[in-house]
C-alpha cells in the first residue's frame, strides 16, 4: 500500500518538485497538492490523505495555523503532518510542534531526510531534521512561559532511561541498540510515556524533557 500524500506550498515549481519527488517512490503517492494552508484543510477532509507535507509561509492560511486544524490537541482524528520550510527560526519549529506536527524538516534537507520523514510520519512516528533538532529542542525549554505539565504517575528508571536518547533524535532501533533491549521494548515504553505524560507522538516527549532538563 503507498502512502497516500498531500503536498501544500504557495510556490508552483517547489509543489511540482516536491510531487515529482515523492511519486519516484515506490512506496509513496502524492494525492493532492494546495496553493495555500485554507486550501490544504479543505483538501485534507476531502481526499483523506495518510501524510500531509506543508510549507510554513501560504497566504490565507499558513501551514503552522492549518497543522492545527488538522492535527491540534483537540482533533479526534489528526492527520500526521510534516512541516517544511526555508527558514531555519526556532518560533516555527516550536509553534509547528505545538500546532501537531509530526517533523520539521528544512528545504535543503534532500530526497532522502524528506521520505524517511514522510514513511515515519506515517508509522506514527516523528522525526525532525537533525541539523535543528538539538539546539531547538534545547531553546524550547527557554521558550516555554508556565511550569512543565507533570505526569499522571511517576516514570520508572528504564521510562527515564528511555526518554534521554528519544529528546537526542534516536531512533527506536538506535535505542533498543544502546539500552540492550529489544525495539518492542522500546516501543513498549514509549507508549508508556506517552500515555503518563499526555504526549501524542515522541517529538512532544523530546519537548517534555527539554522543558524539564532532563537533557
Amino acid at each position: 500500500m503507498s502512502i497516500r500524500v498531500l503536498i501544500a506550498d504557495d510556490q508552483h515549481i517547489v509543489r511540482t518538485g516536491l510531487t515529482m519527488l515523492l511519486d519516484a517512490q515506490p512506496d509513496i503517492e502524492v494525492v493532492g497538492a494546495a496553493v495555500d494552508g485554507r486550501e490544504a484543510v479543505r483538501l485534507a477532509l476531502e481526499l483523506r490523505p495518510d501524510v500531509g507535507l506543508f510549507d510554513v509561509r501560504m497566504p490565507l492560511m499558513d501551514g503552522i495555523e492549518a497543522t492545527r486544524h488538522l492535527a491540534g490537541p483537540h482533533v479526534t482524528d489528526p492527520l500526521p503532518i510534516v512541516v517544511i520550510t526555508t527558514f531555519d527560526l526556532d518560533e516555527y519549529v516550536h509553534e509547528a510542534l505545538k500546532a501537531g506536527a509530526r517533523g520539521f524538516l528544512l528545504k535543503d534537507a534532500g530526497p532522502a531526510l524528506l521520505t524517511q520523514a514522510i514513511r515515519a510520519a506515517a508509522d506514527g512516528d516523528a522525526l525532525i531534521a537533525p541539523s535543528v533538532t538539538v539546539r531547538l529542542l534545547a531553546a524550547f525549554a527557554h521558550l516555554q512561559t508556565g511550569p512543565a505539565r507533570q505526569p499522571l504517575e511517576p516514570l520508572t528508571a528504564r521510562e527515564e532511561e528511555v526518554l534521554v536518547p528519544v529528546a537526542q533524535g534516536r531512533t527506536n532501533d538506535e535505542i533498543a541498540t544502546e539500552l540492550y533491549i529489544s525495539t518492542s521494548t522500546v516501543k513498549a515504553h514509549l507508549a508508556s510515556l506517552m500515555r503518563k505524560l499526555g504526549a501524542r507522538n515522541r517529538v512532544e516527549l523530546a519537548m517534555w524533557a527539554h522543558e524539564t532538563r532532563r537533557i
